[in-house]
C-alpha cells in the first residue's frame, strides 16, 4: 500500500534567523526572518520522501489543538498519510522554539508537556507494519516512552513482516552506551546517527572504530552523518567515506540529518547501490540547509536529481 512506513515526531518549529546570544538580552530582539514551519525528525523525512514522490505512511501522535490541525492539513497537502497516527483530543501538539545563529547553527526551546516525546509502544498497531517494504524509526532516544523493551518489541515485529528496518538516532538524554540498547540494535539493517550522537553512545572517536562496535551490536550497516564532510558508511563487506556536496550554501541546519535520512531511504527504495545511497542523501540534505525550516529546502525529485547528476 505504501513504499515507506515513518515513526516519530511531528511538531511545529517557530524558526527565528540570525539570532546571537548577545540579542537575547534585550527587550525586543529583531530577527531577519521568523517563520512557522513543520518539523519533528519524522514528519522531516515523511514530507521530504513524498515530495519525491513515495508514498508514505507517518505514525506519529498529535493533540486535538490547533497546532495538530495544521499539521494534519499540511501533511495532507504534502500527500502523507496520517491513516495510523493517534490524536490525543486533550494533548497540548509538540511546538520547538528555533533560534537560528549567524552560522546556522541552532539552539531550541521545547514544551516538554508536549507531544513532541509521547508517542509509546501501544500507539502503534501492528497491523500497520504490514503496508511497506520500508520502515524507519525515527529516532532512538526522542520518546522516554519508546524504551529498549518497546523497541525490541516494534523492531522484532517489523522484523517478522520482513520489512527492512532502519532507524535513526538523536543525542542519548540519560548517559546510555551501546550494551544498554543492543538488544534493539541487532534488529536493524540501517542505522544513521551522526558523528556526535554515535561518538556519545560508542565512547569511540574514529569512524571507523565507531561503526565496528555498532556492527558488532548486529547493525547490518553503519550510515554515520558527518555534516559538511559528508558520510561514512560502513558495513562488514564495504566502506565508503562520501563527501558532501561541495557547493552548498548553508543558511539553517533545522533538519539537515532527517532530509538526508529521507534522501537515503529514496535511494534504498530505488535499489541504487549504497555508495550511491549516501551520494543521494548528501545531496538531499544540502539542498535542506539552504533554506530556514526542515520541511523547505526539498521540492521535488527533479530538483535533487539534477544536483545528484551534476556531482556524479
Amino acid at each position: 500500500m505504501y513504499d515507506i512506513t515513518i515513526i516519530g515526531a511531528a511538531i511545529l518549529d517557530v524558526l527565528a534567523q540570525p539570532i546571537s546570544k548577545e540579542n537575547l538580552s534585550g527587550r525586543s530582539c529583531p530577527a531577519d526572518q521568523v517563520t512557522l514551519t513543520p518539523g519533528g525528525d519524522a514528519a522531516n523525512e515523511a514530507v521530504t520522501l513524498a515530495r519525491l514522490g513515495k508514498a508514505v505512511n507517518l505514525i506519529t501522535k498529535l493533540g486535538g489543538d490547533l497546532s495538530g490541525q495544521l499539521l494534519l492539513k499540511y501533511f495532507q497537502e504534502n500527500g502523507v498519510s496520517t491513516e495510523d497516527a493517534v490524536i490525543e483530543p486533550d494533548l497540548d501538539t509538540g511546538i520547538n522554539i528555533v533560534l537560528v545563529d549567524p552560522k546556522a547553527e541552532r539552539s531550541f526551546i521545547t514544551n516538554r508537556n508536549g507531544s513532541l516525546r509521547r508517542l509509546a509502544l501501544e500507539d502503534v498497531h501492528m497491523d500497520a507494519l504490514k503496508k511497506a517494504p520500508i520502515l524507519c524509526f525515527a529516532s532512538i532516544f526522542v520518546s522516554p516512552r519508546f524504551d529498549v523493551p518497546a523497541m525490541v518489541s516494534l523492531f522484532r515485529s517489523a522484523r517478522e513482516q520482513g520489512c527492512i528496518l532502519c532507524a535513526d538516532m538523536t543525542r542519548c538524554k540519560n548517559n546510555e552506551r551501546l550494551p544498554d540498547i543492543q538488544e534493539a540494535l541487532q534488529y536493524l539493517d540501517y542505522l544513521f546517527p551522526n558523528y556526535e550522537e554515535a561518538k556519545a553512545v560508542s565512547g569511540l572517536s574514529e569512524p571507523d572504530e565507531i561503526a565496528d562496535a555498532f556492527l558488532d551490536c548486529g547493525v547490518s550497516c553503519m550510515v554515520i552523518k558527518m555534516g559538511k564532510d559528508g558520510c561514512f558508511i560502513k558495513t562488514k563487506k564495504q566502506r565508503f567515506m562520501i563527501p558532501a556536496y561541495p557547493h552548498t550554501r548553508c543558511i539553517d541546519t533545522t533538519g539537515a540529518g532527517d532530509n538526508f535520512a529521507a534522501g537515503f531511504l529514496y535511494a534504498l527504495s530505488e535499489h541504487m547501490d549504497l555508495e550511491d545511497c549516501g551520494r543521494f542523501a548528501n545531496i538531499t540534505a544540502s539542498l535542506a540547509v539552504e533554506s530556514l525550516g526542515a520541511c523547505t529546502g526539498v521540492r521535488s525529485l527533479s530538483q535533487v536529481m539534477e544536483r545528484f547528476l551534476e556531482n556524479g
